[in-house]
């Protein structure tokens, strides 16, 4: 039995789950099983890596996740332990200490497997996610959040400060340094062009922060959003970002975009001017996909540093001299 192994069983215990199957299934920010007992029963185990949500934040995703779920949204909703706990601390075989987090397991196939399919059309499926991030973001301006929610905010420092939430992605080792000096000068004009925009309950609120195809689960003619590990405080429109910008390199980029705003536009006004300031979002992400893998080297992310750089370096170009 390996570690992971051994602290997925531990964290099970404290669930009172008695697995018949554990199955790593993800490693990035998280380790990720599927669990399923000798029932049927199917299950979704988090361990969290230590050093990035703390556990009041990791309590506060629970409570948020209820609310959505009571509201009638498809998301993963928490389960408690045998002591009435949100998650379980758990310890690994070289003593990190992990806290577990324990979900039913959602049914479907990522969204990104449709998206890569040539034979068939995604936009229909852009358009059902506008219309769940408009509802998502109704929900948000409408909620109030308890005494005690805390979780990470993506504002203009959050995205674009001297210490973003996600790195300094101007420091990649990757990057040659005329290519650093670029995304450092990009990261003050964005800054200052963040710290412009409006921070009312109608354009600010809590969102998903992660909304993009592999976070999306299609079961039938049914769209799930999962995984609020990155859930925060930020601007609606960079949950609309997040959703386009691994599309951008494609032909039909514009197609994808105008579905996932026809289908946001049925449910919630959004205005031309808001319109305006996506490509910025969309830019904002990338850059802090490039702080994530620098962040991590661990992570094995293949080719994809090299196949995003030349577009972020153009549109970076572009933000400097527009």
């Amino acid at each position: 039995m390996s570690d992971e192994e051994g602290a997925a069983r531990q964290a099970l215990a404290a669930f009172g789950v008695e697995a018949k199957t554990i199955e790593p299934v993800a490693r990035s920010e998280n380790i990720t099983f599927h669990v399923e007992t000798a029932g049927g029963e199917g299950y979704a185990l988090r361990l969290h890596r230590p050093g990035y949500n703390t556990l009041p934040e990791l309590i506060s995703e629970r409570v948020w996740t209820r609310a959505l779920a009571a509201a009638g949204f498809a998301v993963p909703v928490g389960l408690k332990t045998l002591d009435g706990a949100d998650y379980a601390p758990v310890t690994l075989g070289d003593g990190e200490v992990r806290e577990a987090g324990l979900t039913r397991w959602t049914e479907g196939q990522v969204l990104r497997r449709v998206i890569e399919d040539e034979h068939l059309d995604p936009a229909p499926w852009f358009v059902r996610l506008g219309g769940i991030a408009a509802d998502l973001h109704t929900h948000s301006a409408a909620w109030t959040p308890p005494a005690g929610f805390t979780r990470r905010v993506l504002d203009a420092d959050g995205l674009m400060g001297e210490w973003p939430s996600w790195g300094p992605f101007w420091e990649h080792a990757a990057l040659t340094p005329g290519e650093q000096a670029l995304m450092a000068a990009t990261r003050v004009k964005l800054h200052a062009a963040l710290s412009a925009l409006p921070r009312d309950r109608q354009h600010f609120g809590m969102i998903h922060a992660d909304l993009h195809h592999g976070n999306l689960l299609i079961d039938g003619d049914k769209l799930s959003v999962i995984d609020f590990d990155d859930a925060a405080f930020g601007w609606y429109l960079y949950d609309l970002a997040v959703a386009l910008v691994h599309h951008q390199r494609r032909e039909d980029f514009a197609q994808l975009q105008g579905a996932l705003l026809a289908g946001y536009r049925a449910r919630r006004a959004l205005s031309a001017e808001d319109e305006a300031r996506l490509p910025m979002f969309l830019l904002a992400r990338r850059l802090g996909v490039i702080g994530w893998l620098h962040q991590r080297p661990e992570v094995d992310a293949g080719d994809y540093l090299a196949e995003m750089k030349p577009l972020t370096l153009a549109l970076c170009e572009e933000e400097i001299h527009r």
